[in-house]
């Protein structure tokens, strides 16, 4: 077996969030959050979706579900997570994978963690409050939105990277 490949896939997070009513209850409207407004609740969501392992899935996490067999053996591990990137809080899939992904492999990837976002472990996700002092917090790592998108770590920074490299340069 090849040695063990890092690729990180980066999605924009939505989410609502329930504020106590004034009697005692939850409010019937919930304040959508930015994902910026999100970096203050990193923490409780990090700490669900740790919740959401299932002790099925060992160490692979999500690869289990891989339906194409040729990334089911060549993908070791997909594992959720979230990270703090220029203010805003995203989605993300940290992945293992002997060698690296062909660019059909990473396409055909993405379509699954797609799948996985919107039907599959993000829709119950989405589904689970996370208690907060404000109220609860439902987060979603997929939306129909016209700006959602799945990129790959470096394809999202790099545009960020370059400019750097390129204005220290002019220096």
């Amino acid at each position: 077996m090849k040695e063990l490949t890092t690729l990180r896939l980066f999605s924009p997070l939505t989410a609502n969030l329930y504020t106590p009513d004034e009697y005692g209850g939850l409010s019937d409207w919930p304040d959508e959050l930015t994902p910026a407004d999100l970096c203050a609740y990193e923490d409780k969501i990090f700490e669900l979706i740790q919740h959401e392992r299932l002790d099925s899935e060992g160490d692979r996490g999500l690869a289990v579900y891989l339906h194409h067999d040729n990334l089911r053996e060549k993908v070791y591990s997909m594992n959720p997570t979230v990270e703090v990137w220029q203010g805003k809080l995203w989605g993300v899939l940290e992945l293992k994978s002997h060698g690296e992904l062909s660019p059909a492999e990473l396409e055909s990837l993405t379509e699954e963690w797609c799948g996985q976002e919107s039907d599959g472990w993000g829709e119950g996700f989405e589904q689970r409050p996370i208690k907060t002092n404000d109220g609860e917090l439902y987060v979603s790592f997929w939306n129909a939105g016209k700006n959602f998108s799945i990129k790959p770590e470096q394809e999202l920074k790099q545009p960020l990277i370059q400019s750097f490299d390129m204005q220290m340069g002019g220096m």
